[in-house]
């Protein structure tokens, strides 16, 4: 058998006091995220094994799941954040939520370790490989809802149908009297963004497959969808009818704003269709048609598989995929 390989072993490769290596490998003590980068790629790079009886709180004690999200206090995150606590206290378990900080310094990987987490689930979030692997090396799973690419590095992954949803926007718009159609692009093209767009494409040719499309990108705001649309919207002849695939509800508001500023109407003029189905798409006027993605159920889902995890149940090994769902409004 082989010997095992000892702190001091890594402390050396990667160039650090053995208390540091201690404190980059338990978690603990304030440290630069590079040292602690070094400090857990040399472990690995040696095979360390860390002794349970060292210290630090073992994954999964404290029943708690971590949520990380870039921002939270908002339609989409407040609609992830129900899902996922409703999910986590029917298991049994507390819901932290975590923020991913776009600094050098934000470290979250390493705090959840600390806290001994079941398991983090990732809205929206594409994670470094030194991340995952402080998670991976902690023994704490992950899953990514809506990653925004297509690769997940091989983890579980919750996720929703861009594909159909797009294109039954772009059925429902061709049977509403569309002469015209035009599709608003999230910028930068995320899977999903890449998704719809495929879908409403694909469907338009069947329906449509003389039908004039224009695409512009806008970077998922509202103000960068308005500015977007305006030169559409203008080029819009007497007696023709736009129909508008917004890839998000928050573009197809700024479409809304173009209508206005150039004097078209909805739905007389132009015909909106726009995905999320978030709280405030009702409250436009009038009301936007939209496709639904079940974001309370895709973060409960995530929640479950994590929790379920922890009683001993695989993770899935393919995406777990909820249906979205065309809700006809006011806008078309």
């Amino acid at each position: 058998m082989s010997a095992r390989v000892s702190l001091a072993a890594v402390a050396a490769a990667a160039g650090v006091s053995v208390a540091t290596a201690s404190r980059a490998l338990s978690g603990r003590g304030d440290l630069a995220p590079a040292t602690r980068r070094r400090v857990l790629t040399a472990a690995r790079a040696l095979g360390y094994t860390r002794d349970p009886a060292a210290g630090g709180r073992p994954p999964g004690s404290a029943r708690l799941v971590d949520l990380v999200l870039g921002w939270f206090h908002n339609a989409y995150s407040d609609e992830v954040t129900a899902g996922a606590r409703s999910a986590a206290a029917a298991a049994g378990y507390d819901l932290v939520l975590t923020e991913e900080r776009d600094t050098p310094d934000d470290d979250w990987p390493m705090r959840i370790r600390r806290r001994g987490s079941a398991g983090v689930v990732l809205g929206l979030i594409s994670p470094t490989a030194s991340q995952l692997a402080a998670l991976n090396d902690a023994e704490i799973p992950v899953v990514l809802m809506d990653p925004q690419a297509e690769t997940s590095r091989g983890l579980t992954s919750v996720r929703t149908t861009d594909r159909e949803g797009g294109a039954a926007a772009a059925m429902h718009l061709a049977e509403r009297g569309a002469t015209r159609f035009a599709v608003v692009l999230g910028s930068p093209p995320y899977r999903y963004g890449r998704a719809r767009n495929t879908g409403f494409r694909e469907a338009l040719r069947l329906v449509r497959p003389d039908a004039d499309l224009i695409a512009v990108q806008a970077d998922w705001g509202g103000a960068a969808a308005r500015e977007a649309a305006l030169p559409v919207l203008r080029a819009l002849r007497p007696g023709e009818r736009l129909g508008v695939f917004a890839c998000s509800d928050e573009m197809a508001a700024g479409v809304y704003a173009a209508a206005a500023a150039t004097g078209r109407r909805i739905p007389d003029d132009v015909l909106v269709v726009g995905f999320d189905d978030l709280r405030g798409a009702r409250w436009l006027t009038p009301p936007l048609t939209t496709v639904r993605q079940p974001i309370r159920e895709m973060a409960a889902a995530a929640v479950t598989a994590l929790t379920d995890a922890a009683a001993g149940a695989p993770l899935p090994t393919s995406p777990i995929v909820l249906a979205t769902q065309l809700i006809g409004r006011g806008s078309t």
